[in-house]
C-alpha cells in the first residue's frame, strides 16, 4: 500500500514537471481557472493543453473535442460535463465528481483518475490505457464498457483491462 503511494506520488510530480514530451516552447503558459465558477461554460474543440482547472465548478460545462492533455481538474465538480472525444491524456482528473459526464470517445491515456466518481458517466470507446485506477474504480468502470475509441483504436474493456 505505502509501495503504491509512493508511486503514484512520484508518478504525479514527473507529469508535473513534465507532461508532454514536446518541447515547453511548443505550448502557451498554462491558463488558471482554478477555484473559478465556470457552470455551463463552452470551452469545446478549443487547445488548453496543461490548463488548470482544480476545485473548480464545471457543471454543465463543454469540453467537447477539446485537447486537454496535461490538463489537471482537481478536486473539480464535473457532474453533467460534456467531455465526448476530448483528449484528457497526461492530466489529473483525481477527486473529480463526473457524475452523469459524457466521456464517450475521450482519450485519458496515463491520466490520474483516483477517488473520482463516475455515477452514471457515459464511458462508451473511452480510452483509459495506462490510466491511474484504484481497483474499485477498474471495477465499476469495466461493468458498463463498450466501445472502440475512434481516435486510438483501442476498445474501452481492454484499456481498463478488463476480464
Amino acid at each position: 500500500m505505502v509501495f503504491r503511494q509512493l508511486a503514484v506520488l512520484l508518478l504525479t510530480l514527473v507529469l508535473l514537471s513534465c507532461p508532454f514530451s514536446a518541447q515547453a516552447s511548443d505550448y502557451p503558459p498554462p491558463l488558471s481557472y482554478s477555484n473559478a465558477e465556470l457552470k455551463g461554460q463552452d470551452f469545446s474543440g478549443q487547445t488548453l493543453r496543461g490548463a488548470e482547472f482544480s476545485n473548480a465548478n464545471l457543471e454543465l460545462t463543454n469540453f467537447s473535442g477539446a485537447d486537454l492533455r496535461g490538463t489537471i481538474f482537481s478536486a473539480s465538480v464535473m457532474t453533467d460535463t460534456d467531455l465526448h472525444g476530448a483528449d484528457l491524456s497526461y492530466g489529473m482528473l483525481d477527486q473529480v465528481n463526473l457524475t452523469n459526464a459524457d466521456l464517450s470517445d475521450a482519450v485519458l491515456a496515463e491520466t490520474i483518475l483516483l477517488r473520482s466518481i463516475f455515477d452514471n458517466t457515459d464511458i462508451r470507446g473511452a480510452d483509459f490505457s495506462d490510466a491511474i485506477l484504484d481497483g474499485a474504480q477498474v471495477q465499476e468502470l469495466c461493468a458498463m464498457a463498450t466501445g472502440v475509441n475512434s481516435k486510438t483504436g483501442v476498445a474501452t474493456r481492454d484499456s481498463l483491462g478488463c476480464k
